[in-house]
């Protein structure tokens, strides 16, 4: 579905950077309590600024599920990334449109990860990838923690568990370290190529783009 995700899009100028420096996907926040909150005012503008190809990922944090689909349609959103407590049966609210679930690794691992996609199978409503996050109490991601990757790594590979997605205070500098040791589908960042939380750096966004298509090449 996509490889480099850059997330926490809030400009038309960072929207067109991004996808410049050959980011196949971006993030655009709907949480309000984020830095990163893309009010709606300005998000048809930004959503109107990604090209074509590139994939357009609502992110959000405890939203109804009748908002969730409003903005999905308003803003023709290509996956729903869901950041916070949503139960399984949320999933089956959406409507089968592509899921990107978000999970922070604490001090129990991937158990309740493995647990919520058992439940996920049992309902019918698996979704379409995993992104595996850090923890950071009172947090809902992006926090500039690094992710456990040697937990992550652990992750299954049977047939019917989503792919995986790194995210967690991913850098140009370890971005290619991190792929190496989880081998994940893709790779999510934002803080790593930012200026100022919601601002991003073009070169920073560069090299990371960069350097995450190089290991994914040498996989």
């Amino acid at each position: 579905m996509f490889r480099v995700k850059i997330c926490g899009i809030t400009t038309v100028v960072d929207a067109q950077t991004v996808a410049a420096a050959g980011a196949d996907a971006v993030g655009l926040n709907f949480f309000e309590k984020s830095a990163r909150f893309l009010p709606a005012e300005t998000a048809r503008a930004v959503a109107d600024a990604v090209p074509e190809g590139v994939v357009k990922v609502g992110l959000f944090v405890n939203a109804i599920p009748e908002q969730i689909l409003e903005t999905w349609d308003r803003l023709s959103l290509d996956v729903i990334q869901l950041h916070g407590d949503e139960p399984p049966e949320v999933l089956l609210e959406l409507q089968r449109r592509p899921v990107m679930r978000a999970f922070r690794l604490g001090n129990d691992g991937l158990a309740p990860v493995l647990k919520y996609l058992e439940r996920c199978r049992e309902l019918g409503c698996l979704p379409s990838l995993v992104l595996i996050d850090s923890f950071h109490k009172g947090h809902y991601g992006g926090t500039g923690k690094t992710a456990d990757w040697e937990i992550a790594s652990r992750y299954p590979s049977e047939a019917w568990h989503p792919p995986i997605v790194l995210a967690g205070g991913l850098t140009p500098e370890n971005v290619a370290q991190a792929i190496a040791a989880v081998r994940p589908s893709a790779v999510d960042t934002a803080s790593g190529v930012e200026v100022t939380p919601g601002r991003k750096d073009a070169g920073l966004v560069q090299q990371f783009v960069a350097a995450a298509r190089r290991a994914f090449g040498s996989m």
